[in-house]
C-alpha cells in the first residue's frame, strides 16, 4: 500500500490537450478587456468541475475532464507580455506537443461578442501571442474573443489603455455572454475536434480592422 501511495505522489502529471487563457495576474487586471482570456478559462473549468488548485509551470491549473478528454486549463502568472515562458512549461510538464493546446485570448480586431477559431497561424499584433509562438512555433489552435467596441465608427484611441481598461457598464452583459460562447467554443473543440467547433462558432464572426496592426501588451 505504501509503495502504491509512494508511486501515485511521484507519477507525472497527465493530460489529453492543454488549454491557456491568457491574461494578467492580480485583481488590478481582473476586469480587464485583456484578461478575456482568464474570464473564458474559468468558465471553461466550472463546465469541466475543475478548480484552479495547482501552482505549477508558472501558472494557475485546474485539471478535469471534458467528455472522455483528460483536460489541464491553464492561467499563466508571468504578465502576458512572458505569456511563452509559462505556454513553454505546460508543455514540458503535460509532455504534449503544441497542436494538444487550445490558447484563449482577447482579439482588438474583432468586436465585442464576436469569436473566431483557427486551426494555427501568426500572432498578429497580440503581444501574448507573439511570446508563445516566439517560445513553442505556430502549430497550435486558438480561439480569439473580440473585444473591440460593436460600432465600427467608435474610436479605440490608446490601445494600450484600452486593453487595460474594464468593459464598460453597457458592455458587460456582452461580455459576460460572450466568455460563456467562446468557453462553449472551446468545450466543442475539446469533443469534436477544431474543425467542428469552426464550424459552428465562425460563421457569425467578421472580422473588424483585419488588417490592422498594432502592437499591444
Amino acid at each position: 500500500m505504501r509503495l502504491a501511495k509512494l508511486f501515485e505522489r511521484s507519477a507525472p502529471p497527465r493530460a489529453d490537450l492543454l488549454v491557456v487563457g491568457l491574461g494578467n495576474p492580480g485583481d488590478g487586471y481582473a476586469d480587464t478587456r485583456h484578461n478575456v482570456g482568464f474570464r473564458v478559462a474559468n468558465a471553461l473549468a466550472k463546465r469541466a468541475r475543475a478548480e484552479f488548485a495547482i501552482k505549477a509551470a508558472e501558472s494557475r491549473i485546474a485539471e478535469g475532464t471534458v467528455g472522455s478528454t483528460r483536460v489541464a486549463i491553464a492561467r499563466p502568472q508571468t504578465f502576458m507580455n512572458d505569456s511563452g515562458n509559462a505556454v513553454r512549461k505546460l508543455l514540458d510538464r503535460y509532455r504534449i506537443e503544441p497542436a494538444q493546446m487550445i490558447v484563449v485570448f482577447d482579439e482588438v480586431d474583432l468586436p465585442l461578442g464576436k469569436i473566431r477559431i483557427r486551426e494555427k497561424g501568426g500572432p498578429g499584433t497580440h503581444n501574448g501571442m507573439k511570446s508563445i509562438v516566439a517560445a513553442v512555433g505556430e502549430g497550435f489552435p486558438r480561439v480569439r474573443v473580440g473585444v473591440a467596441p460593436t460600432d465600427p465608427a467608435a474610436e479605440i484611441g490608446d490601445l494600450a489603455q484600452y486593453v487595460l481598461s474594464p468593459f464598460n457598464a453597457d458592455e458587460r452583459a456582452e461580455a459576460d455572454r460572450v466568455t460563456q460562447r467562446a468557453a462553449e467554443a472551446a468545450e466543442v473543440a475539446i469533443r469534436d475536434g477544431v474543425r467542428r467547433a469552426m464550424d459552428t462558432f465562425n460563421a457569425d464572426t467578421p472580422g473588424r480592422n483585419a488588417d490592422a496592426r498594432v502592437d499591444r501588451g
